[in-house]
């Protein structure tokens, strides 16, 4: 599986790209780039299957199997002639612009976080870190220096602590995801357990990308207000990620399954330890607080809701590995809720990641929208 936040700043790469090809044509936002220009009657449908090819066949060659039929079957549906021609040139110039300014952004080449000595709040290796020259290490250690899409800095986007390991507020949480986020846990409903498994299976670019989608289809909106929603919500969803890992590696706390296994050593009269303490799902490797599950998701939410409105709307979620699992939703916010009892009913995040996430990804949402691919008739 793809590295879900590299999965991330790939998306942004296409849509981006998708959005600054159309809009070159039917100008009707700020540009992204400023640098495409289109001839008078390309056709943006062209524009927009082509550029969003050429960054996949660029980035995945190995996909060509599929991506080739569906480009020749895409653009067989419009009418050959110059303005096809046209709408196929902008969406080259579209993606080639948009993969050179991405071409040294900091996402490459991995990087890794060694972990210090146990200490009571400190980020450990869990058993599916990778092992780097002998020793276990948290991986994506480089994201959080990555050039965001649609924020200046991620440094501006600096969370308060997570919660003191003596406070009630820590062994309230401590406590929770014991309970209910065990392999074992007999306190954990069927319904929490799918969402679980479901978000396990499913990151936020896929999630919210399928509910945009869904909506945007519902509205029947044009090609033009579909290329800006899905480049804000995936600048969205990347920039979180990137300020989410700052957070992560400037904080280092530790995750759930550490936690539960010391927790006679974190001066807490309220916890206890458990050292047969496993997660219900994989824990990821790196440090806990915040959750990108969390910022991301309420990233996305926040720019969705600032296109369409919170609620009333018609959503479902599938994922292809997890067949049997099918999430219905009706507003942003479900969703984003039951993200938040995936991780802890996980096993592997506390509610405080989750809260904290929540915050990073609102802040970062609200951020994008107001600040990018605003329309050619808003006022400065």
């Amino acid at each position: 599986m793809l590295f879900r936040s590299a999965q991330a700043r790939y998306a942004a790469i296409v849509q981006l790209a998708v959005f600054e090809a159309v809009n070159a044509i039917t100008r009707d936002y700020k540009p992204y780039l400023g640098t495409i220009t289109a001839p008078p009657g390309a056709s943006p449908d062209a524009a927009a299957i082509e550029a969003a090819y050429l960054v996949l066949i660029t980035y995945f060659p190995g996909s060509a199997p599929t991506l080739n039929p569906a480009r020749a079957s895409s653009l067989a549906l419009i009418p050959d002639g110059q303005a096809k021609n046209d709408g196929i040139a902008t969406g080259d110039a579209a993606a080639l612009a948009m993969m050179l300014l991405r071409a040294n952004d900091g996402s490459s080449p991995p990087r890794f976080k060694i972990p210090g000595p146990p200490a009571p709040g400190e980020w450990q290796a869990t058993p599916s870190c990778p092992v780097v020259n002998g020793v276990a290490v948290g991986i994506a250690f480089q994201w959080q220096f990555i050039t965001p899409f649609g924020i200046p800095s991620a440094k501006a986007f600096l969370l308060g602590p997570p919660p003191e390991l003596t406070s009630n507020r820590y062994a309230k949480t401590y406590n929770e995801v014991m309970t209910v986020g065990s392999i074992n846990s007999t306190e954990r409903p069927p319904d929490r357990s799918d969402v679980a498994l479901f978000y396990a299976a499913d990151s936020p670019t896929q999630a919210f990308n399928q509910a945009a989608r869904q909506v945007a289809v519902e509205r029947g909106d044009t090609l033009s207000k579909n290329a800006r929603a899905l480049a804000l919500v995936n600048m969205a969803i990347s920039d979180s990620l990137v300020a989410s890992f700052l957070n992560k590696y400037h904080y280092n706390f530790w995750r759930p399954e550490t936690a539960i296994h010391a927790g006679d050593t974190d001066g807490n009269r309220e916890t206890h330890a458990d050292p047969n303490y496993a997660p219900f799902i994989v824990t990821p490797c790196f440090p806990s607080y915040p959750s990108n599950h969390g910022s991301a998701g309420n990233a996305a939410a926040e720019v969705l809701r600032s296109l369409y409105g919170e609620a009333d709307h018609s959503i479902t979620l599938t994922n292809p590995t997890v067949p049997n699992i099918v999430l219905q939703y009706s507003s942003f916010k479900q969703i984003t809720n039951d993200i938040s009892d995936a991780r802890v009913y996980g096993g592997i995040h506390f509610r405080t990641d989750q809260e904290a996430g929540a915050d990073l990804g609102r802040a970062i949402g609200t951020a994008v929208y107001k600040n990018n691919l605003r329309s050619m008739h808003d006022k400065d």
